[in-house]
């Protein structure tokens, strides 16, 4: 659990993403009742607006027509047809890649597009890239940023990502790499941390002012197949260190429908991904929210499970978000792009401010998948502490307590708590905590993924854009 304890901040963050509980037997918080999705909420206060100038977080995603063509093609072109994206027209040229899991080397036809310079809204410390994508079998994709430094300096093209929906699990012979993040990869100025671009020295003065995305689509050789990318873009923040944060009021009582899953019964389970699903607590939190917004895996694609495990598609999900160099199901951006993989989704990654941003997504019918660090004793209820956990927020209660479905709980029905309104927002928000051992490490600052349909409704937009979205 406190393997990245001693790690900087972004060292950290990455590891917590797939940490899982220390311990799964957990008391169950009681809750005050609070209505149902779709019914009329108890109390509807709508939250004071955050100011932008206050914001420490710009996103930019690259999703429109327009987007795409503000970018450099190099074999690539722009597919209108429903989602505008990217695929390959004809490739630039041929690589070859060693994957370093399989050792198998082979030869790839590929296609670049490289983003315009964008200019960050807040100097950052950090970036972190996500995308959807489709990627048929015998293709893939590689992302890649290039940061411009506020001294004028300009890091390499690091790698965020290689990346596919597949695996070679069912067919060792199928033209396919293995998911991976990509490690040592720094200027001594900035380094990646599995999926997270980081300024080595946050208390100094360089900082990230703007930085270009490249992403890279292959094939087989001779094959027509291509990877469509639909959306590809980056969080950069500069969120301050701080044990604490400000309280907000609450604003909204609310709780949506979520199925419940527990990453607990899955204890053993397929310990190829990360020991089992004692640590799926990232593809678990995902599974929930995607079957929430009506997807989930056909009895086909989930016949490769075993029969007697219950719950098959969390083990689906843990088997399709694994990073073979990171080793667990918990890269941000990899269950973004796996929950993209269902028809018409979207999702980034992204930070959110405070719970009234939550509250905001949660009146629009949005759930958010937080990840959160902390000692038993800083989150009544839940029952253990964790160097790093990922749960699904669904709703506040009357007195505005944060409603979660925890999938560190020893049984589905379990799954749902009640988190009181301030421990939680201080264990989400906060960048700094001190450990069981009272050394200060860091905490995750309020990142969270978002799952959200590919035509959301009006007040879904009006939701996500208000907490910097599109």
């Amino acid at each position: 659990m406190d393997r990245a304890e001693d790690m900087s901040r972004r060292r950290l963050l990455a590891a917590a993403a797939g940490a899982a509980a220390v311990a799964a037997t957990a008391t169950v918080a009681t809750a005050a009742h609070a209505s149902p999705s779709g019914g009329a909420p108890a109390a509807h206060r709508r939250p004071p607006r955050t100011s932008r100038a206050v914001r420490t977080v710009d996103n930019r995603f690259w999703t429109s027509r327009k987007d795409w063509g503000a970018g450099t093609a190099n074999g690539t072109r722009t597919v209108a047809k429903g989602r505008p994206g990217i695929e390959i027209a004809a490739p630039a040229g041929t690589r070859e890649y060693t994957d370093p899991h399989t050792g198998r080397t082979a030869t790839w036809e590929y296609a670049e597009w490289t983003g315009p310079a964008h200019r960050c809204a807040v100097p950052a410390t950090e970036a972190i890239a996500s995308w959807n994508a489709r990627t048929p079998t015998g293709t893939w994709i590689q992302v890649e940023i290039e940061a411009s430094y506020s001294d004028s300096g300009t890091s390499p093209w690091y790698v965020l990502g290689r990346w596919n929906s597949g695996d070679d699990r069912q067919d060792a012979r199928a033209p396919v790499i293995r998911r991976t993040s990509v490690d040592d990869q720094s200027d001594g100025r900035t380094s990646v941390w599995t999926d997270t671009l980081s300024v080595d020295d946050t208390t100094g003065t360089l900082r990230v002012v703007a930085y270009r995305l490249r992403l890279t689509l292959y094939r087989e050789p001779g094959g027509t197949s291509t990877p469509t990318v639909w959306r590809l873009g980056a969080m950069a923040s500069a969120v301050p260190d701080r044990f604490t944060v400000p309280a907000s009021a609450p604003g909204l009582a609310r709780e949506l429908t979520v199925p419940r899953y527990s990453q607990e019964i899955h204890k053993g389970q397929y310990p190829e991904y990360d020991n089992g699903g004692e640590a799926w607590c990232s593809p678990t939190s995902s599974q929930m929210i995607l079957e929430y917004w009506g997807r989930e895996p056909t009895a086909g694609e989930l016949a490769w499970v075993d029969p007697a495990y219950a719950d098959p598609q969390v083990c689906h999900a843990a088997r399709f978000t694994y990073d073979h160099q990171y080793g667990g199901c918990g890269n941000w951006p990899f269950n973004a792009a796996y929950a993209a993989t269902y028809k018409d989704m979207q999702a980034v990654v992204t930070r959110l401010g405070s719970l009234t941003d939550l509250e905001t997504l949660i009146r629009a019918g949005i759930p958010a998948i937080t990840s959160q660090s902390f000692l038993k004793e800083e989150l009544t209820g839940a029952g253990y502490g964790t160097a790093g956990h990922l749960m699904t927020v669904i709703g506040f209660t009357a007195s505005g307590d944060v409603i979660a479905n925890d999938p560190a709980s020893p049984s589905n029905p379990a799954v749902r708590r009640v988190y009181r309104r301030r421990e939680f927002e201080n264990v989400w928000l906060r960048t700094k905590r001190k450990n069981s051992q009272g050394t200060v490490v860091s905490g995750t600052g309020g990142v969270c993924y978002l799952y959200f349909p590919a035509h959301p409704g009006k007040e879904q937009v009006r939701a996500l854009a208000a907490v910097g979205v599109r």
